[in-house]
């Protein structure tokens, strides 16, 4: 059977699950819309947990940042499992027993205040849209290929099938469509890493083969490195950014982590509090699969695609590809427009080396060659590709074509629910119309997520990086603004409301001002426009890397605010300590 054929009867299938699913499912009322009623068994909705935050970024992006950023992308990985730490021991079971619906509902009560509540729901907005930009890029990606289209067909089809089964069902069909989406993306990802890890080194698991050698006996690392010295490339192993770049950048991803209001409201769906904090390590343990293979996809994705182009001994020009026998998962990656050729010295061979490498110029010259001829590879493909690349059999590339749409899926349904939970509860019924009935309240929330996969769309068509690189700018708005309001909410009982605003109206703007000048989209007048280079940025800090300093600005002006205003209501503070202190110790219960 052809691989369009068998890809389709698998996609159909798993399609067909999760759309059964969210009809049988169907949210009735708003805490099912919203919370799926608060009856999620623990382990259950760690696995749903788990394919709410194996987005796209983790399925298609990580491996294809991995192979291209080597040891650079290991913050990525630590940032991202690191979060769920914070998440576990310190936000979860406190926000579970406060009891409400979302994040903006905590903070308005906490902080006895409309405008924070009205603040938090911009920043979960900003922070979530930015988010779900990411997932509409991978959706576009996975539905390209998959239907052998262009990228902004492929986003297109995708946003409709999210428009169907998110708005029609809920947080309570959501949820049990993630935990069948977990269980196809985790096997998609496993499966294909194993027969290439078998094929390159001999070792079937691939957190070991990563540390194996290949055919000639050379460890697989020590390999890649070889490799991609000889066409002008830095070592694989080599950290090429700053170390205080590398912790800024692990610390934003790791508080947004922890700060991301689709993965905190999931602790919110299940019966007690301390199920909140089951769930969150079963959600660590599911993801822990993934995150442990994905070094090893990204190394030997890299090295299948570096060794396709560069056939037999690299760095000499008649071993170079030749353009018209380039493979067909070459071919097919072409139609979508994400893998672009342009034959620059006129050889009909495939040149792929580092032409910004001023020592590698004049080797290059030698050659005759005029430039790295492959002028796109979009990361976002490497994932997918990589079993084509391999030459595996057809099911287990439909297999991972599944595995892809079901992860970029997943999560953009509990962002967009995040979304529309905060523009209908937060927004109308908590502040503008509090008695609106609960059947108008449901309206006004599937009428908001329609508009968010609009907008979200939108800006998917023209995203402003890769999957990995826009979700990791909506970690730093989470880390800037969301995550410092709820810390201070749960163990600082001074804390007040007019600090709490204008540390996440400080976190919020200075993260977004740096990440708008130095990604270009802002022109300082009098100036130049900023390019994004090391050179310019703040201490050497990313973009990506800044919501680590939007939080300690969000901290410490919160900090300074509130202790020069009034103290919070007694009340208030007696909310905190019996949020925080367990019942039957400590003045929380009179005992």
């Amino acid at each position: 059977m052809d691989l369009t054929t068998i890809t389709y009867i698998i996609v159909g299938l798993t399609f067909a699950l999760y759309i059964g699913i969210a009809v049988a499912a169907r949210a009735g009322s708003t805490s099912e819309f919203y919370v799926a009623g608060k009856g999620v068994n623990p382990v259950l909705n760690g696995m749903a947990t788990a394919a709410d935050w194996m987005s796209a970024a983790s399925f298609i992006s990580l491996a294809g940042l991995i192979a291209f950023n080597g040891y650079d992308a290991s913050a990525y990985l630590m940032g991202w499992t690191g979060g769920y730490v914070l998440l576990a021991l310190l936000l979860a079971p406190y926000l579970r027993k406060f009891g409400k619906f979302t994040v903006p509902e905590f903070i308005g009560d906490r902080f006895y205040s409309r405008t924070a509540r009205i603040i938090a729901v911009i920043c979960l907005i900003v922070a979530s849209i930015t988010y779900v930009i990411g997932q509409m890029k991978g959706v576009g990606v996975a539905f390209s290929r998959f239907l052998d289209v262009g990228y902004d067909t492929g986003l297109l089809v995708g946003m409709l099938i999210v428009f169907f089964y998110a708005v029609l069902g809920g947080m309570k069909g959501i949820t049990y469509t993630q935990i069948a989406q977990y269980v196809v993306l985790i096997f998609a990802y496993t499966v294909p890493a194993v027969f290439i890890s078998l094929q390159i080194t001999d070792n079937p698991l691939p957190q070991l083969g990563l540390g194996s050698s290949v055919a000639d006996g050379t460890p697989l690392l020590a390999k890649l490195d070889q490799v991609l010295v000889e066409i002008g490339f830095a070592e694989y192993t080599l950290q090429q950014g700053t170390s205080l770049n590398m912790i800024a950048l692990t610390l934003s991803l790791m508080i947004g982590t922890a700060g991301l209001p689709h993965v905190i409201v999931r602790f919110f769906t299940v019966p007690k509090v301390k199920d909140a904090r089951s769930s969150a390590g079963w959600a660590l343990v599911f993801i822990a699969i993934l995150y442990t293979t994905a070094p090893a996809v990204g190394a030997m994705s890299f090295f299948n695609l570096i060794n396709t182009i560069q056939p037999g001994e690299t760095g000499q020009p008649e071993s170079n590809l030749v353009y018209e026998e380039r493979p067909e998962w070459f071919k097919k990656w072409e139609t979508t427009g994400l893998l672009q050729f342009e034959d620059k010295n006129g050889d009909g061979r495939i040149q792929y080396y580092n032409d910004k490498n001023t020592d590698f110029a004049e080797t290059a010259k030698e050659y005759g060659w005029n430039g790295n001829e492959l002028v796109k590879v979009d990361r976002d493909i490497m994932v997918l590709a990589n079993p084509e690349i391999a030459n595996l059999p057809n099911w287990v590339v439909a297999l991972v074509v599944a595995g892809g749409l079901a992860a970029a899926l997943s999560t953009a349904a509990g962002l967009l629910l995040a979304i529309s939970s905060a523009v209908s509860h937060d927004l109308m019924k908590g502040v503008f119309a509090p008695n609106i009935s609960e059947k108008t309240e449901l309206m006004a929330a599937r009428i908001s997520m329609a508009v968010a996969i609009a907008v979200a769309g939108y800006l998917g068509l023209n995203p402003p990086g890769f999957a990995a690189q826009v979700v990791a700018l909506a970690f730093g708005l989470a880390a800037a603004s969301i995550f410092p309001a709820l810390m201070m909410g749960i163990f600082n009982k001074r804390m007040n409301s007019q600090g709490a605003i204008v540390g996440m109206v400080i976190g919020l703007l200075s993260t977004l001002t740096y990440i708008f000048v130095f990604k270009g989209w802002f022109f300082i007048p009098g100036t130049n426009n900023l390019a994004n280079t090391p050179d310019n940025w703040l201490f050497g800090i990313q973009p990506e890397a800044f919501g680590a300093v939007g939080a300690l600005l969000n901290f410490g002006s919160a900090w300074i605010v509130s202790k020069f205003t009034t103290a919070p209501p007694a009340h208030i503070q007696a909310l905190v300590e019996d949020i925080r202190v367990p019942r039957g110790s400590g003045s929380a219960t009179g005992h």
